[in-house]
């Protein structure tokens, strides 16, 4: 027997690792977070279903997440809907990379510059 789970989509991920979240691009503007995950349920269970929106427009940005409860079916999602069409336009599906934070690659500046001393 299998029952959905109940934990949070983060903790999910964080235990069972980025495998089972997949970048999906190409999204039509109308495309709505229940007609995404309607439509990759066909693959597995959808733990979450994101479409990335603009800030200032609220408009969909053409590109969301979809996080399965296993790293097979989000292989069988990218295998069966890669290049297959969505509300009109064709979808690509692939592993989702990591985030990266530019705050944790920048350096540090802490105070003034120091001049050089002449040796």
């Amino acid at each position: 027997l299998s029952y959905p789970s109940l934990l949070p989509p983060a903790f999910l991920i964080s235990c069972r690792g980025i495998t089972s979240k997949l970048f999906v691009g190409g999204l039509s503007f109308y495309t709505t977070e229940e007609r995404l995950s309607e439509a990759f349920s066909t693959c597995g269970q959808v733990v979450e279903a994101k479409i990335v929106m603009d800030r200032v427009s609220d408009r969909s940005k053409g590109f969301g997440f979809v996080t399965f409860a296993s790293e097979a079916e989000a292989e069988k999602a990218i295998t069966d809907l890669n290049g297959k069409a969505l509300n009109g336009r064709v979808i690509f599906v692939d592993y989702a990379k990591p985030s990266t934070n530019f705050r944790d690659q920048m350096p540090i500046a802490r105070g003034p510059p120091r001049l050089l001393a002449d040796s």
